[in-house]
């Protein structure tokens, strides 16, 4: 269904709402707006464990039941087999998805917030607008929005202030087009169309080059009342009645959240941003995974935000904003002293799970979430915080076996799922103060396993070479309004400094050496890596299989011992990843439950890889 909200504007817990002064206000001299729902729970909510699971949907798109209870994606789970496995079910969580994106494609089952336009003397404020495109082969047209979402409109095609260039790399110099040569339009039977939302380039636009047009737009969606939505929603959950739902008063006294990637950056704006406290000063979340969200914000909350931007597939956007970790740091360039929970009572911050990738590390500066900023020192986090590298994975686990390209299997499937759901349940048991959480596993420069990436010791495997560079974070200035009023006035941003980037290590087989490691990465048949040479994705990693025995390696020249040379037969390698496994499951890192799906995975690996 759909949630209409009302907020206070004079509360100082809605202060934090970028541009919310110029909302319209109703007859009571509040705010309006509205949000799309949707809420799964036990049918007698008595039997259930009394905390809401909010899935903080990526680009509208619902996803813990794919991380959680390993099911297929849909976006509208309604039938038994939409819910996998059942695992959330069978733990009596109540499961909660609050649009929150305003922009979200027009597609069925996408969910999102309702926002009003931010006005001025009755008119809706004009500001700057960037959008840049890379195209996979030549065309004429492109939308001014990000991939298939909702694009801002050009104001006046005419404005001066309206430009396009081009350049070959993110950092490199862009060139200008001339404005005789592209229009605001689209190419329509042969023939250039006006289009307020899409770019023209007679000439067309070239195949792997960054296209980037800076337009004045109008008609700014108050973006920040998507964050007072989940804030909002979960609080009357847990403060209020909601008989109307079927979940009377106290029937819920926790709230979980997790988000991965986009939803992952804007759990850590949702937090930065000190939305974790209700206009009654109330805690609202108790715990969050934060989840393949890097050391990043993103464009959640500031006028003519662009939420879909993803920081490293676009450039420049505002994400990689100062500070990083949750403890207090100073920046030596800037000179701001601050953290990601610096603006959060004390009262109110939740226990917290980072949980990244392989990848992650790979294509952002993931390490300053545990590095000081210069990359030089360790920074343990907070005592409310645990942090995990899932160890040789990629963005989200790929199928098993993946398509081949160039002789690495495209797609890395080692899969990290499973520590996901013991993570879960062992965050709610934080929250109930029930149990301590495990141990933090990620690399550290002390100890060598964090490293520069020239000092990376990947061995020599024939037709793989590890990526020679790598996506870049600066310091980048949008204008002396940004930081207070969320107003970006320097489009694109003028770039201040760059940010250190720092890689875990590997060992002699390729793998990294320290983080959660999985049972078939400590116990390996193959190189597992968060980046792939060969893919336009930067989302996907490797899968490079060890050779099958000695002779095979030698003549391949690869450095990796075989997996004849590592194991005497099938059973000893078998029964090297059940003590892997249950090693794991002692530290609180896996369930009992999941261990037989674990080792059929194994044994379907090897036997996949050791086929005749």
């Amino acid at each position: 269904g759909k949630i209409y909200y009302e907020i206070d504007p004079t509360n100082s817990a809605n202060q934090n709402i970028i541009d919310l002064g110029y909302a319209p206000l109703n007859a009571q001299g509040r705010v309006e707006f509205s949000a799309d729902f949707y809420l799964v729970k036990p049918k007698d909510i008595n039997s259930g464990n009394q905390t809401v699971f909010l899935d903080v949907m990526n680009r509208g798109r619902k996803r813990i039941l794919r991380y959680f209870n390993r099911a297929a994606a849909t976006d509208a789970p309604r039938i038994t087999e939409d819910f996998g496995d059942g695992f959330l079910l069978r733990q009596g969580f109540t499961l909660l998805y609050v649009g929150w994106q305003f922009d979200v494609p027009s597609q069925v089952d996408l969910m999102r917030v309702y926002a009003p336009v931010a006005t001025a003397n009755d008119h809706s404020i004009q500001g700057l607008v960037r959008s840049d495109f890379v195209v996979q082969e030549q065309t004429y047209d492109h939308s001014l929005g990000d991939r298939r979402h909702i694009p801002y409109v050009v104001a006046n095609p005419g404005d001066p202030r309206n430009t396009l260039t081009v350049r070959d790399s993110p950092a490199g110099d862009r060139i200008f087009i001339p404005r005789e040569e592209w229009q605001f339009g689209r190419l329509e039977d042969g023939r250039m169309v006006a289009d307020s939302t899409r770019i023209y380039l007679a000439g067309g636009f070239e195949p792997h080059r960054i296209y980037e047009a800076v337009f004045v737009s109008e008609g700014s969606p108050i973006a920040g009342l998507g964050l007072a939505a989940m804030r909002d929603t979960i609080s009357r959950l847990k403060y209020g009645s909601t008989e109307s739902l079927g979940i009377p008063a106290g029937a819920i006294n926790r709230a979980l959240a997790f988000g991965d990637s986009q939803a992952g950056r804007f759990l850590r704006n949702y937090l930065y941003d000190g939305f974790n406290e209700d206009e009654a000063r109330e805690k609202v979340f108790d715990g969050l995974i934060i989840h393949t969200g890097s050391n990043a914000r993103g464009s959640f909350n500031h006028r003519f935000a662009q939420p879909s931007r993803a920081i490293d597939a676009n450039y420049f956007y505002p994400g990689d904003q100062f500070p990083f970790s949750d403890v207090l740091q100073k920046d030596p360039i800037t000179g701001i002293e601050d953290s990601l929970l610096g603006n959060v009572r004390s009262e109110t911050i939740p226990k917290i799970f980072y949980t990244n990738t392989s990848t992650e590390y790979w294509r952002l500066p993931t390490a300053l979430i545990h590095t000081n900023v210069d990359g030089t020192k360790d920074v343990p986090p907070a005592d409310t915080s645990r942090i995990y590298l899932f160890s040789g994975t990629q963005h989200v686990p790929a199928q098993f076996p993946e398509t081949h390209s160039d002789g690495l299997r495209v797609g890395n499937p080692n899969d990290y799922t499973w520590f996901l759901r013991s993570l879960l349940l062992k965050l709610n048991d934080w929250t109930r103060d029930v149990d301590s959480p495990p141990d933090s596993r990620y690399p550290m420069v002390g100890d060598g396993t964090l490293v520069e990436l020239e000092a990376l010791k990947f061995p020599i495997i024939p037709r793989v070479k590890r990526p020679l560079e790598v996506s870049r974070a600066y310091r980048l200035d949008y204008g002396s309004e940004f930081a207070s009023s969320g107003i970006i006035s320097k489009e694109p941003p003028e770039r201040i400094g760059i940010f250190p980037f720092l890689v875990p290590q590997v060992a002699a087989d390729g793998n990294e050496i320290v983080g959660l490691r999985s049972p078939e990465l400590a116990v390996p048949l193959a190189t597992h890596t968060g980046w792939n040479p060969y893919s336009p994705n930067a989302s996907q990693g490797s899968y490079i299989p060890f050779a099958r025995n000695r002779a095979a390696r030698e003549a391949s020249g690869d450095a990796r011992l075989s997996i004849e040379e590592r194991y005497e037969s099938r059973e000893q390698y078998f029964g090297l990843v059940t003590d892997e496994a249950l090693m794991l499951i002692k530290d609180g890192y896996l369930l009992s439950e999941d261990l037989p799906a674990i080792l059929r995975s194994a044994g379907a690996h090897w036997d996949y890889l050791m086929r005749d």
